[in-house]
């Protein structure tokens, strides 16, 4: 409890820092690059839900464009991933802008990854528990599979990591963190250029196999 409660912020303060201190020459190159790519910001700022579920700014390095359909509604994650924002994301360069949301509180080092606000009134009671801690720029749901694994099991290991943390299994997903980056597993969904949408728990019977 008290690594929880007092040391964990101290980590992730320090580690944070550290980071983002070593990687600001390629956090200048992104942006720079992602500038002329995007045509515009490199940043994706978006409100996510925070421990307890409280509202906070996500922000991301943006590698898809704001295409359009004549509708104007979005086109596809695949249509408008960008070639640069493909390797971005498969490098996970992406996620270093969140060390600014760590500094701030508003996220954790390690952690349930925020994810989109409308998901709120979609969990179950064990699921919605993965939001009695702080989301983390990565977690045990994304060393266990990242997007090539189904929500359910996410959030089941998401659980699992909010009855467990500990300074020893913070240590362990940040060293399967650093394999995943190097292996790039698990980036996508198989058959998604990114991951489906959550649609909420349905009954057993409702669900087409």
């Amino acid at each position: 409890m008290t690594y929880r409660r007092y040391i964990k912020r101290i980590v992730d303060i320090s580690v944070a820092l550290v980071v983002l201190i070593c990687l600001f020459p390629i956090f200048v190159a992104v942006a720079l690059l992602l500038s002329w790519v995007n045509k515009g910001s490199p940043f994706f700022f978006q409100t996510r839900p925070g421990k307890n579920g409280r509202p906070f700014r996500i922000i991301k390095f943006k590698t898809m464009k704001d295409l359009r359909n004549p509708k104007g509604e979005l086109l596809s994650d695949g249509d408008r991933l960008t070639r640069a924002g493909r390797f971005i994301r498969k490098t996970s360069l992406d996620e270093i802008p969140q060390l600014l949301n760590v500094l701030y509180g508003d996220m954790s080092l390690i952690g349930p990854r925020p994810l989109l606000m409308e998901y709120l009134p979609l969990y179950n009671e064990v699921q919605r528990r993965r939001h009695e801690v702080a989301p983390g720029i990565t977690g045990w749901a994304q060393v266990n599979g990242r997007n090539a694994i189904g929500w359910e099991e996410k959030f089941r290991l998401d659980v699992w990591y909010v009855d467990h943390v500990s300074f020893l299994v913070d240590a362990h997903i940040l060293f399967k963190t650093m394999l995943k980056i190097f292996r790039s597993e698990g980036i996508s969904q198989e058959g998604q250029a990114t991951v489906q949408y959550f649609m909420g728990n349905q009954p057993a019977q409702n669900v087409q196999a």
